[in-house]
């Protein structure tokens, strides 16, 4: 059996035990500045954003198509249009592109 896994789970089960303590650690009051407290409110929105960006560009079988994808969900989006509606217009945006470069 391979005891570097066991290994590596030890570990980052200590980083992630780690980065969820030494807040709880340092912080016994509460947090009255407002910037620092909107800074802590926005920092999963910006982790999310950060993971499943660049992720979007590898979905696609182009580049192209995954940025024309990404303009329509964003034109949809900025129209407070709902969820559905913006993932399956960014899909046909992709679908659209796709179909083009295998025509040309």
């Amino acid at each position: 059996m391979d005891f570097k896994f066991f290994i590596y789970l030890i570990v980052m089960a200590g980083a992630t035990y780690l980065i969820r303590m030494l807040p709880l650690v340092f912080f016994h009051k509460k947090i009255k500045s407002r910037f620092i407290r909107s800074f802590l409110y926005y920092i999963p929105y910006t982790v999310l954003a950060s993971m499943t960006f660049p992720a979007v560009f590898y979905a696609t079988s182009s580049v192209l198509s995954a940025a024309v994808g990404v303009c329509v969900a964003v034109v949809l989006a900025y129209f407070r249009l709902s969820l559905i509606t913006v993932a399956l217009g960014a899909s046909v945006g992709v679908l659209a592109v796709e179909l083009l470069q295998i025509l040309i």
